[in-house]
């Protein structure tokens, strides 16, 4: 039973790597930064995509973070989609920064007991140096150059849901609104879960958003609907979330079935 579990994460991390950049998605007017993190010792492509009339007005706007964000990745299809979303006026504007990989499976867990875990890459578990890049470098510089508010917005699918959810956890103050599809947490052997309750006990005193949805594949709904169900009891008066149950998608169709009613959803509440 193992053996098949650990197959069956293997091909859904395969497929999670694979499924958006597939699809072709015409890549949109965007400015391309090189940041040298000090944190990850290596220089980071950036690609920022600033909504329609940002450039002829004076306006400042909020700012959604993703991993996963080179041009090859998921950074088209999701800035196409905030586009289309607010020509349709069904949500505000918002600055997209996408954070292109370099070594995703590093980057995008936390450290981890399991030996299993650790085979899925040369060095895994360097989400705490990820996130000090996010907040000491990356942020710092994109609200030197754009116009921007103090809302910021953090999203993810698979290993990015994981690393989101870990943050919306461990540092909740990192961002004021998280949006996962599909969050990895069955690593560290269900690590964030069993210590969901201990952790949302000592949530700020801020308000936050957290939206989250979870496909049919087997490594994963049973670990995400735990996860809400801690949720239904544990949540501080503080904190908005919803959770989307999507039993009929599989792992590498969630999140383009699912992003347009998360960003309807998540951006609409600042």
């Amino acid at each position: 039973m193992k053996l098949m579990f650990y197959f069956l994460l293997y091909h859904s991390l395969l497929l999670s790597c694979a499924s958006t950049a597939a699809q072709q998605d015409p890549i949109p007017l965007h400015d391309t930064l090189k940041i040298v993190s000090a944190h990850l010792e290596e220089t980071r492509t950036i690609n920022v995509w600033t909504p329609p009339g940002y450039a002829a007005s004076a306006d400042s706007l909020p700012v959604v973070y993703m991993p996963d964000g080179g041009v090859h990745e998921d950074f088209p299809h999701i800035a196409n989609t905030l586009a289309e979303l607010l020509a349709a006026k069904k949500i505000p504007p918002f600055i997209l920064v996408g954070i292109e990989n370099t070594q995703r499976r590093r980057d995008l867990t936390g450290p981890t007991k399991v030996a299993k875990d650790k085979e899925i890459a040369p060095v895994v578990g360097e989400s705490e140096k990820f996130l000090l890049f996010i907040q000491d470098e990356l942020i710092p510089e994109i609200n030197k150059r754009y116009r921007t508010t103090s809302t910021k917005v953090i999203i993810g699918e698979s290993l990015a849901g994981l690393f989101v959810t870990e943050t919306f956890l461990l540092h909740p103050e990192s961002f004021d609104i998280y949006i996962a599809f599909d969050p990895s947490l069955w690593w560290n052997d269900k690590y964030l879960l069993a210590n969901e309750a201990t952790q949302l006990a000592k949530f700020p005193n801020a308000p936050k958003r957290f939206w989250f949805a979870g496909s049919g594949a087997k490594d994963i709904s049973a670990t995400v609907g735990k996860f809400a169900k801690t949720l239904e009891t544990a949540a501080p008066g503080t904190l908005q979330w919803k959770y989307v149950p999507s039993p009929k998608e599989k792992h590498n169709t969630i999140f383009r079935a699912r992003k347009e009613e998360a960003l309807i959803w998540a951006l609409n509440g600042q």
